[in-house]
């Protein structure tokens, strides 16, 4: 698969860290001395962990090298290390006061066995602190699907890009068993956008990435052409002439 490419994913970098911003803040008061930014991409969310903890000690993971490249660079004074979460974690460091994600969980599978271990890196009171993109309910994702099954595409793609997430209620049960402080919320983020374009360029840099990387230029730029079709369709025009694009996500905090 296509390695993830930082300059377009921070294309929307105010709007994407918007979310990060909000889960930084609902992990609470207490002091913060070691946090591990897990998915950190670009290191934009470690960056909202560094203003809102600026006396801890930072730590980041991500499977994208492109990525952490791009980190270093934002967050010069934390650790960082390339690591697939989906297998071992016995090189990341424990007694954490902070495990945080933001916007990676739906692409690592298997959360049952996933949430435990990372709730193992903490210390006795500590937060593990997530968000996760409600891709099952975003209509975005259904058309890139629709689309890429329909007779005109099929033929063109080996295999479909899935997305892991459970649902709220499994959560809970896994969590709360796991925790003695379980919170889990949902937040719908209206994003103003200024052009349908403007959002088929949003999943260029996330979703669309594995269905583009599987076409030749020619057959990308026309894929792009029919989704954004079914963008116009789906999302109407405002009297300003922008589009209201509205973004679920799921937010949890789990006290060790």
């Amino acid at each position: 698969m296509a390695d993830w490419n930082a300059q377009l994913y921070e294309t929307f970098k105010n709007e994407r860290t918007l979310p990060a911003r909000d889960l930084a803040a609902a992990v609470g008061q207490e002091p913060v001395i070691r946090a591990l930014d897990v998915g950190c991409g670009t290191g934009t969310s470690t960056a909202v962990l560094r203003v809102r903890f600026p006396e801890a000690t930072l730590f980041g993971v991500d499977q994208s090298d492109a990525m952490l490249q791009k980190a270093r660079f934002t967050c010069p004074d934390v650790t960082f290390w390339q690591l697939d979460i989906s297998g071992d974690l016995s090189s990341l460091p424990t007694e954490l006061d902070l495990v945080f994600s933001n916007a990676c969980l739906q692409w690592v599978p298997g959360h049952p066995v996933l949430l435990p271990k990372l709730m193992a890196l903490l210390r006795k009171g500590g937060v593990l602190a997530v968000q996760i993109p409600q891709q099952r309910k975003h209509p975005v994702h259904r058309l890139i699907r629709q689309l890429a099954a329909s007779d005109k595409w099929a033929g063109h793609f080996s295999h479909q890009r899935a997305f892991y997430g459970l649902p709220e209620e499994d959560y809970y049960r896994l969590l709360s068993s796991l925790s003695t402080d379980f919170r889990l919320w949902e937040t719908t983020y209206f994003h103003v956008m200024p052009s349908h374009q403007s959002i088929v360029e949003w999943y260029k840099g996330t979703g669309l990435r594995p269905y583009l990387a599987q076409l030749s230029e020619d057959e990308s730029l026309a894929f792009q052409h029919d989704l954004l079709q079914a963008i116009e369709r789906e999302f109407p025009l405002q009297p300003d002439g922008r589009i209201l694009f509205p973004f679920p996500r799921l937010f949890f905090t789990a006290r060790a």
